[in-house]
């Protein structure tokens, strides 16, 4: 049986059925990484050791892969920072422990960018995974390695974290479905923080219903997480069955229709929005007053956070310590420089300028006051539609090293992205058709397309979402990258 053509649920249904065991299952996943990972590099740490699992449980013992940000207990983590090379962690983050309790297998710890900052993936300290579609190219970022495993069928579904974009803008260049939950409904707890206000840990997946089915095993109140929401979770499973989006108002804004997009991206999602006028959907028409200032906020208030949060990596409390003794303040000045990739040396003194005294409350304060309106756009916003979608990338994936030199360029590719992130509501991107490159017309690559819900509406996302992507299930399944094989 080749796993690797069928779904999360369709996996853990033939294991059920006891027509194959996990065993099988295991066996298999793991031939495909040992022929696939020296070409993809996607891969911290393979886990080789198998154990049976409940066959009875929810995932019934199907392995998933682990971006390497979420603590396992006593499995080396190291957020691909040379900082936490031989990191090993006491506990487990509770997501793990909810999915260990629902049956997974773990299956090792996937590549990042350095501590979940980056767009492409070229910044781990430790290698740069390629995207299955072209190894020439990225495959986004920051949780790049969770997308291209799940994409080139090493593994049926993967765990990630999005800040502003780190798992819907990966999933759209690697052509898989990538969610992101409301903040505050997927705990934090044991997740290495990066901003600790825009942190949601969420899935790769094939399909909108694996991403379901993952979201009703992780999410719920953790008494563990400051920022954990109580809020029922649970997703009518007649949503799975709907075919048509008949009363659903969905809003396509006109500022994200911006001179930056390509032209073949812009064409796809024209497109998208022609399909979903044929399954009924009513297109309204509205607009963000504030959409203007959104990676300005995001680029005040992340690296702030970001700064704080690794202050503790300095070699004294956390992370590598230099062995010459040379003071305190040269210490440590010597442990973060010599052990901090350039990306997140780059966010912690844009961060630290914008919180530091006289630059506060004209940088962070006010951010965090535009921060309040951007929420209350959205508010107004699903007081008229119900969902909003967007484009998810303005570009498919460009060429590895192509904008390493230019930050700014990279900045903006989350333009799509981050606006939601801020404003704490849950996302989903699906594939939706494959796009020529403005640098190649000989390479099809995927193009994105996500769904914006109001807070704690994740299963309104996943109905309509999940309809678009039967109705494109044909010529979505057709493609394949060249890798697949």
């Amino acid at each position: 049986m080749e796993f690797k053509n069928l779904s999360l649920k369709e996996i853990i249904a033939w294991i059920k059925a006891k027509k194959f065991s996990q065993k099988e299952v295991w066996d298999y996943f793991q031939e495909r990484i040992k022929k696939l990972d020296p070409t993809l590099d996607a891969f911290n740490l393979v886990n080789s050791n198998f154990v049976e699992k409940d066959i009875n449980s929810t995932l019934a013992g199907v392995p998933i892969w682990v971006k390497d940000v979420f603590c396992e207990k006593w499995v080396t983590t190291t957020a691909s920072s040379r900082m936490l090379e031989n990191f090993v962690p006491p506990y487990s983050a509770t997501v793990i422990d909810r999915l260990n309790k629902a049956g997974m297998s773990s299956a090792g710890k996937l590549n990042l960018d350095e501590f979940a900052m980056g767009w492409s993936g070229e910044n781990s300290a430790l290698r740069i995974t390629k995207n299955p579609w072209d190894i020439t190219r990225i495959p986004g970022g920051s949780s790049s390695w969770s997308a291209s495993s799940v994409a080139s069928g090493m593994i049926p579904a993967a765990l990630g974290t999005d800040t502003g974009w780190s798992i819907r803008q990966p999933a759209s260049m690697c052509g898989i479905v990538g969610f992101k939950p409301t903040y505050g409904l997927n705990s934090r707890w044991w997740v290495m923080a990066m901003a600790s206000s825009l942190d949601t840990p969420g899935t790769f997946t094939k399909t909108v219903e694996d991403a379901g089915l993952l979201f009703g095993i992780m999410s719920g109140f953790d008494p563990l997480d400051s920022t954990s929401e109580k809020v029922d979770t649970k997703i009518d499973p007649s949503i799975w069955n709907k075919t048509d989006l008949k009363w659903v108002k969905i809003w396509v804004p006109k500022e994200y229709f911006i001179d930056g997009i390509e032209a073949w991206v812009k064409s796809e999602i024209e497109k998208s929005i022609s399909k979903l006028k044929e399954l009924w959907a009513e297109i309204i028409d509205i607009s963000l007053p504030h959409t203007e200032y959104w990676l300005a906020v995001y680029y005040i208030v992340m690296p702030a956070e970001v700064s704080t949060n690794l202050s503790r990596y300095d070699g004294v409390r956390y992370g590598y310590a230099n062995d010459e003794w040379l003071g305190i303040n040269e210490l440590l000045k010597k442990n973060r420089a010599e052990w901090f990739w350039k990306e997140a040396q780059r966010r912690i003194m844009l961060g630290s300028f914008v919180l530091s005294s006289g630059f506060y409350d004209a940088y962070y304060k006010k951010a965090s006051l535009v921060r309040e309106l951007i929420k209350k756009d959205f508010e107004e916003a699903y007081k008229k539609v119900d969902v909003i979608i967007t484009p998810t990338a303005p570009s498919v994936a460009w060429k590895i090293w192509e904008k390493v030199d230019d930050p700014l360029k990279m900045y903006l590719s989350d333009i799509f992205t981050v606006n939601g992130s801020l404003a704490q509501l849950p996302w989903l991107s699906i594939p939706v058709w494959f796009a020529k490159s403005e640098d190649s017309e000989q390479v099809e690559l995927p193009v994105g397309l996500q769904i914006l819900g109001p807070k704690f509406w994740e299963q309104k996302v996943f109905e309509v979402w999940h309809v678009l992507e039967q109705s494109l299930k044909d010529y979505i399944w057709s493609k394949k990258p060249k890798i697949w094989n």
